[in-house]
């Protein structure tokens, strides 16, 4: 394939940074936007791809993508209704790398027909789908590059659950992108939890005084994990600080949450259990082992049972030295828990490079009770 699949392909979750003026749902964004310096300017925050709207209808033409083109060696993805050869020749001409096909508009045939098309012009083809039955479709028609939009282009109303799941049924040999409602670090690690190789982001971006910071913001790493959390005060004080993920505690521990608390939705909640998990509706479990009577060493994170991640911890009441240099050494997502603390995330953070940090006694006044300026200290060394 192509140098857009390409770029989407690689380990951890990637990012297209959309430039758009308008959106038939929101109205103008950024109408004044310059395609060009918005373009450099996501290159040099990260950006694996850049997105060009170039449909009128969005305040976009391919003047747009050809300015892009000029300032950018980034992939491009030219999105429009596209319906005719003529068309992707076009978006190829003007120094596209991909063109979208939105299944919604198109018959198996007439898609199938574009692909053969795209595909003999050097062009990747992001194929959108929108549900189940659609994604169903991209699969059959082997589309290797398949798009999940979360906002129905009918209503314009915005479904992260239903995104979510359809992005979890997508087999994993294709390169899988979620489309829409990206707004906080979080949701877009649940879309990169539940299968997703990169996503797509563009109203937030270009709502934001400085598109680059907030696309380097929504991608940065590691994830902030509160955790121990029992009042409702506290998970909002935990979500003002900017943490990504709460935890409460399902099992016996001075920090036992009754049940979980509810979360905004720029927070990903945790349920966290002792030898055996419960559906207790929280969006993912973090799970340790049952060893005399507490937890064991190190647990694991789940989402819908299957493991996401993995979590790195002290034994149980004791200190290890080696413990930072242990969760180096491992693959994969890296949870890091045990003894982290405002003063030393930052140290721990360097040493190990890992996709959360997780921390609870050290954030609390008293057990079950968080300190809210420990917890805002926190997040601000992590950041």
């Amino acid at each position: 394939m192509g140098r857009f699949r390409d770029a989407l392909a690689g380990a951890g979750l990637a990012a297209i940074a959309e430039v758009k003026r308008r959106s038939p749902s929101a109205g103008d964004l950024r109408p004044d936007g310059d395609p060009a310096a918005l373009a450099q300017g996501f290159e040099r925050n990260g950006a694996a791809a850049v997105s060009i709207l170039v449909d009128e209808r969005f305040g976009g033409s391919f003047t747009d993508l050809r300015a892009a083109r000029r300032a950018t060696g980034v992939p491009l993805l030219a999105k429009g209704f596209f319906t005719s050869r003529a068309e992707l020749m076009e978006a190829r001409d003007e120094g596209a790398d991909a063109v979208l096909l939105l299944l919604r508009d198109l018959d198996d045939g007439h898609a199938a027909a574009l692909l053969h098309d795209a595909a003999v012009l050097g062009l990747d083809a992001l194929v959108e789908a929108h549900d189940a039955a659609e994604l169903a479709r991209a699969v059959a028609l082997d589309a290797q590059v398949i798009g999940v939009n979360a906002r129905d282009l009918s209503t314009f109303e915005i479904d992260r659950r239903s995104q979510l799941d359809v992005v979890a049924r997508a087999p994993r040999d294709r390169v899988v992108i979620a489309e829409s409602g990206i707004e906080s670090r979080a949701q877009a690690a649940a879309a990169e939890l539940a299968g997703a190789d990169a996503v797509l982001v563009g109203s937030t971006l270009m709502r934001a005084g400085d598109p680059g910071a907030k696309l380097v913001e929504l991608m940065s790493r590691p994830l902030v994990k509160i955790c121990g959390l029992t009042r409702e005060e506290d998970v909002a004080a935990a979500a003002e600080a900017g943490a990504d993920l709460a935890g409460f505690v399902l099992a016996e521990s001075p920090r036992r949450a009754e049940a979980p608390l509810p979360v905004p939705d720029t927070m990903i909640s945790v349920g966290v259990f002792v030898g055996r998990a419960e559906d207790a509706g929280t969006d993912l479990v973090q799970l340790y082992p049952a060893e005399n009577g507490h937890r064991g060493r190190d647990g694991i994170l789940l989402r819908g049972g299957e493991t996401v991640g993995h979590v790195f911890d002290l034994p149980w009441l004791t200190e290890d030295s080696a413990h930072w240099n242990r969760a180096a050494e491992a693959e994969g997502r890296v949870v890091l828990a045990g003894g982290l603390a405002p003063e030393n995330v930052g140290a721990a953070i360097a040493a190990v490079r890992p996709w959360c940090v997780d921390a609870s006694r050290s954030l609390e006044a008293s057990p079950g009770i968080k300190d809210h300026e420990r917890v805002r200290a926190f997040v601000e060394a992590t950041r």
